[in-house]
C-alpha cells in the first residue's frame, strides 16, 4: 500500500544515502522497511519527466495550435476537471509540484511573500519576489536550510540513486530541488540535480557538475543561459522583439514568443541531458518548465489599454505554439534514444490567465495622478495606498529601502512593485501588503492579539468593488463576509509567516462577441505594474484555477478522459507511485498533502468516487459573503472558485 507521506524523507533520506554505499547493507535494509520489495528490486524503474507549461489554459489546447498537447491529452489521459492551487501563482504551485503539499504547509504563499526580516539578495526588503535562485538561498538560509519545509519529488528520486534535472524558468526551477541552490558556504560540490534555468553560468547561479558540463560542451552548447531578448540588443528604440518588453502606458509590449532562451533550455535536455542519463542507465527524474505561454501572456503588446483581444491575441497564441513545440522535441528525441518505452510523461500548468483590468469605482488610489499610469486607472501599489488611507497611517515602499511613499506625488507616488509597510514605523509595521497580481496577501506581524485590526482593515477591504472574497486567519477568529484559511489549505506547518488575510479581485469575462467560454476570455482586476490589456493571474476565479494537465507513458491508461478533480498537488505523489520511490514516513512536516491519481494509472480501476461542496460565511454588514466551491476525493481538496457572488467568474 503506497504511503501518501513520500516526501517526509527527513532522517530516512539520510539513511538511504549512508546505506547505498555497499549492495549487502542496502539488502539489509530492504528487509528491514515495509517497503515494496518487487519495486525496490526493480533494475529499472520507468523515467518520469514533469513538463509544466507556465500559465496554458485548457481552451489554448486544440489539434491544430497545439498538436503534441492535444496528442498527449487524447493518446494518455486528459484531465479535464484539473486544478490549480490559489494563490494561483508560479512558486506556489511550484512548491506543490515539487513536494505534495498544500501551500499552508510549503509557506509560498504567492510569487511575493512577507519572510519577515530584510531578504539580503532582494535590497534588504521583507517581501522578496520570489521567482529568484539568490533569493531562495537566502530564505533557505533563514529557514532552517530549507524554507518549504518538505522534501521534494526531485530530492526523493536523487537520495535514491536517481539521475535528476531541473530545467527551464528561474524560480520554479531550482524549488524542484531547492536545497541545490543553497551554495553560500563557498565549499560546497556542485548540486547532483542538474539546474539549468536563466541564471546558468552567471554571477550567483546555481553551478554545473562536471558531468553536465562535459555534455554541453560535447554538445556544442554555450555554459551560460541566453536572455529573453531574442537577440534584439537592448538600444534599440524598437523592443517590440524581445520577450522580456513589458512596454508601458504609452508603448505596447512583446510581440514575440520567448523562442531564443527556450531553445536553448530544450536543446539542453534533448542534446545534453536525454543522452547523459541514457548512458548512465539509471532511472531518471526530469521537471522542464517553460516560461511560454506565461511570459509572454503577461508583457504581450497585442492588447494595449484594451480588454480586447486581450491575452488571446497572435502573440499569446505563439507563445502556447512555442512550448508545444519544446515539448515536441523532448517527445521526438525520447524516441530516437529508445526511452520513449520507459519514460512517463505528465504535462500540467501551474495556473490558469486572465487579462489586466485597472478599473475602479471606489478605490481612493484610482483619483490621484501617477507618472506612467492613464488618467482613472489604479496603480500598482493601490491595496496599500487604500489600506494606509483607510487607517490613517504611513505608507512605506519596502522595496526602495523603506521609503515614505507619498501617493500621487513626491519622489515615490506609488510603491515600486506594490508591496506596503503601513503604521508609524517601517521597521515595526502595523500592516504588511504583499502585492501580487490577481490577489494580494495582508500580514499583521505585531505582537499581540490582532484580531481587532483585522477587523478593521477587512470592513475596509469589504467597501472596495476590487475585492471578491477575503480569508483570514483562523486565530483572529470569525469576522462576517469571510472565511478561514484553513478552508483552503492555506493554514498548515509552514515555517514562513502565514498571512493574516488572503484578498482575492474581482473577475469577469471580456466584453469580446467572439468569445463564448468565460474561462478562455477571462478579466481581472490586478495589483501590478503592467497594463490593462496584458496578462495577469493569481485570482480565485476558475479561469485562474483552471490549468491544462494531462499524462502519457507506458504507466498511464491510454485514450482515457479522466472526469474526477486532480491538481498540481497530486503530481508529484502520483510520479513517486510510479517510479516506486516509497519510503513509509510518518507526516512530521505538516498533513496537508495530495493523493495518488490511481484512476490514470494501468492496472488500477477507472472509477473514483468524488463530491461538490459549497461554504458560505456569514454574510458582512453591506451583505457581501465569501463563498467557497470545491470538489473532494476522499480528504483532498480540489478548489473551483471562490469570491463574493457575481464578480468572480465561474462563481
Amino acid at each position: 500500500m503506497f504511503n501518501r507521506n513520500i516526501l517526509h524523507m527527513g532522517r530516512w533520506i539520510r539513511f538511504l544515502i549512508v546505506s547505498a554505499t555497499a549492495l549487502c547493507t542496502f539488502v539489509l535494509i530492504s528487509r528491514m522497511l515495509p517497503i515494496d520489495i518487487s519495486v525496490a528490486r526493480q533494475t529499472s524503474p520507468h523515467n518520469a519527466i514533469i513538463f509544466v507549461a507556465d500559465g496554458l489554459r485548457p481552451s489554448s489546447v486544440t489539434p491544430n495550435r497545439t498538436p503534441t498537447f492535444y496528442s498527449v491529452a487524447n493518446q494518455g489521459v486528459g484531465f479535464v476537471n484539473s486544478h490549480s492551487l490559489f494563490p494561483t501563482f508560479t512558486t506556489a504551485n511550484a512548491s506543490a509540484i515539487a513536494t505534495g503539499h498544500y501551500l499552508g504547509d510549503t509557506g509560498d504563499f504567492s510569487n511575493t511573500i512577507y519572510v519577515g526580516f530584510p531578504t539580503p539578495n532582494a535590497g534588504g526588503s521583507v517581501t522578496p519576489f520570489v521567482e529568484n535562485d539568490a533569493v531562495l538561498a537566502d530564505l533557505d538560509n533563514n529557514f532552517n536550510g530549507n524554507y518549504l519545509n518538505e522534501e521534494t519529488l526531485l530530492s526523493v528520486a536523487r537520495a535514491a540513486g536517481y539521475s535528476t534535472a531541473a530545467v527551464g524558468k528561474v524560480g520554479p526551477v531550482l524549488i524542484q530541488d531547492v536545497k541545490q541552490g543553497n551554495r553560500n558556504a563557498g565549499t560546497v560540490p556542485p548540486p547532483d540535480t542538474i539546474v539549468i534555468d536563466d541564471t546558468t553560468g552567471k554571477a550567483g547561479a546555481v553551478p554545473l557538475n562536471d558531468d553536465i558540463t562535459a555534455a554541453l560542451n560535447n554538445a556544442g552548447l554555450p555554459l551560460v543561459s541566453p536572455t529573453r531578448s531574442n537577440g534584439v540588443p537592448s538600444t534599440d528604440a524598437d523592443q517590440s522583439g524581445s520577450n522580456g518588453f513589458s512596454g508601458s502606458n504609452t508603448t505596447p509590449g512583446t510581440k514575440a514568443a520567448n523562442i531564443t532562451q527556450q531553445q536553448y533550455f530544450t536543446d539542453t535536455v534533448t542534446k545534453a541531458i536525454l543522452p547523459l542519463f541514457k548512458d548512465r542507465t539509471k532511472p531518471f527524474t526530469i521537471v522542464y518548465w517553460s516560461r511560454d505561454p506565461d511570459g509572454t501572456q503577461h508583457n504581450q503588446g497585442d492588447s494595449l489599454n484594451s480588454l480586447v483581444p486581450g491575452i488571446n491575441g497572435p502573440t499569446a497564441q505563439a507563445a502556447v505554439k512555442n512550448a508545444d513545440n519544446n515539448l515536441a522535441q523532448i517527445i521526438a528525441t525520447l524516441k530516437s534514444l529508445g526511452l520513449d518505452k520507459t519514460t512517463d510523461i505528465f504535462v500540467t500548468a501551474d495556473h490558469g490567465f486572465e487579462t489586466i483590468s485597472k478599473q475602479s469605482d471606489t478605490s481612493f488610489a484610482k483619483t490621484l495622478s501617477y507618472p506612467g499610469v492613464n488618467t482613472g486607472f489604479l496603480p500598482v501599489g493601490f491595496v496599500a495606498i487604500d489600506l494606509a488611507k483607510g487607517l490613517g497611517l504611513p505608507l512605506y515602499d519596502p522595496d526602495q529601502n523603506n521609503q515614505l511613499v507619498t501617493p500621487g506625488s513626491g519622489t515615490i507616488p506609488f510603491p515600486r512593485s506594490g508591496d506596503g509597510l503601513i503604521g508609524t514605523d517601517p521597521l515595526n509595521p502595523s500592516v504588511v501588503i504583499a502585492a501580487n497580481g490577481g490577489s494580494d496577501l495582508v500580514y499583521l506581524p505585531g505582537a499581540g492579539d490582532q484580531s481587532g485590526l483585522a477587523k478593521q482593515v477587512v470592513n475596509l477591504l469589504l467597501q472596495q468593488d476590487y475585492v471578491s472574497g477575503l480569508f483570514v486567519d483562523d486565530s483572529l477568529g470569525s469576522i462576517p463576509g469571510t472565511l478561514p484559511i484553513s478552508s483552503i489549505n492555506l493554514k498548515g506547518s509552514a515555517l514562513t509567516p502565514t498571512p493574516a488575510i488572503a484578498v482575492n479581485f474581482r473577475s469577469f469575462p471580456a466584453p469580446d462577441p467572439n468569445c463564448e467560454n468565460p474561462l478562455a476570455c477571462g478579466v481581472e482586476v490586478a495589483d501590478t505594474g503592467l497594463q490593462q490589456g496584458q496578462g495577469m493571474h493569481g485570482s480565485f476565479s476558475r479561469a485562474n484555477t483552471y490549468n491544462f494537465m494531462a499524462a502519457i507513458g507506458p504507466d498511464f491508461k491510454q485514450g482515457l478522459i479522466d472526469r474526477a478533480p486532480v491538481s498540481n498537488v497530486d503530481v508529484a505523489i502520483t510520479i513517486a507511485e510510479i517510479q516506486g520511490l516509497k519510503p513509509p514516513i510518518p507526516t512530521e512536516n505538516g498533513t496537508l498533502i495530495g493523493r495518488v491519481i490511481d484512476e490514470a494509472l494501468k492496472g488500477k480501476s477507472s472509477r473514483v468516487s468524488f463530491t461538490s461542496k459549497t461554504l458560505e460565511s456569514e454574510p458582512a454588514d453591506n451583505g457581501l459573503k465569501t463563498v467557497l466551491k470545491f470538489q473532494k476525493v476522499g480528504k483532498t481538496k480540489y478548489f473551483d472558485v471562490a469570491g463574493f457572488p457575481g464578480r468572480s467568474i465561474g462563481l
